[in-house]
């Protein structure tokens, strides 16, 4: 079978897992290797920082009872200084902590145990939509109430100052700006931007809704460019 260019350019790539279950991380560690051959590990919260502080991974995947501490913390830490793909892996199945740990930049989450076809599904969308979202095919700029969408710069301004957006809240502004004026139903937008059959899409959709209207939006509780159209879905609304 043919190597596609987006598989070369996976060949490049370096996963991080930070896992302290020896068996469970050899065998997800196998699993991934089949989507990329570089995949570093870590034991605890010191370990994984110092991997990427050596080199900043394109993907971490992160369980969350790690010896020294909870992964929730260096999810935060992380996500603020970093936009790539963030994974939790979890045995917890709350649903205000999982949305809590979406709300905090978590681009997925997995619950334990999962299948290794699961795992490696998840984990090509999240790698997927970072390279569809890094060589953006729109050359639209956008300008609406006061906010300036540079597709292909992936830059959004407001009043001159920038907003940075993670992959997946990029993907989904992508979708939602391309079809501006459209009603897209969360099932629409869950198939464009997330492109997979596994995981709660309400939930994953309403949460990045949300991180996109704080980050553009001038009044979040009162929006104005990502409307809600009620028992349907959501609208990109250009004036």
């Amino acid at each position: 079978m043919p190597v596609t260019p987006l598989q070369e350019q996976f060949e490049s790539l370096s996963l991080l897992v930070v896992e302290d279950d020896d068996v469970l991380r050899r065998v997800i560690v196998d699993a991934l290797r089949t989507v990329c051959p570089d995949v570093r590990e870590a034991t605890t919260l010191a370990g994984a920082l110092r991997e990427c502080a050596a080199r900043e991974p394109h993907l971490v995947l992160l369980d969350l009872g790690l010896p020294d501490g909870d992964g929730s913390d260096l999810l935060r830490g992380l996500r603020a200084s970093t936009t790539v793909p963030l994974i939790v892996l979890s045995g917890r199945d709350d649903e205000d902590e999982k949305v809590a740990l979406l709300d905090a930049g978590a681009d997925d989450f997995i619950r334990k145990p999962c299948s290794a076809a699961e795992l490696v599904a998840r984990v090509r969308g999240q790698l997927r939509r970072t390279a569809f979202s890094a060589a953006a095919r729109s050359a639209s700029v956008m300008q609406a109430d006061g906010i300036e969408i540079d597709l292909v710069a992936q830059r959004v301004t407001r009043g001159g100052v920038p907003t940075r957006l993670t992959p997946t809240e990029w993907a989904l502004l992508r979708a939602l700006a391309l079809h501006a004026g459209r009603s897209m139903t969360v099932k629409q937008l869950w198939d464009l931007v997330w492109d997979r059959e596994f995981g709660d899409f309400a939930v994953h959709v309403r949460v990045h809704i949300t991180h996109l209207r704080r980050k553009i939006e001038p009044d979040p509780s009162h929006p104005r460019l990502i409307v809600t159209e009620p028992g349907v879905g959501y609208r990109f609304v250009l004036p």
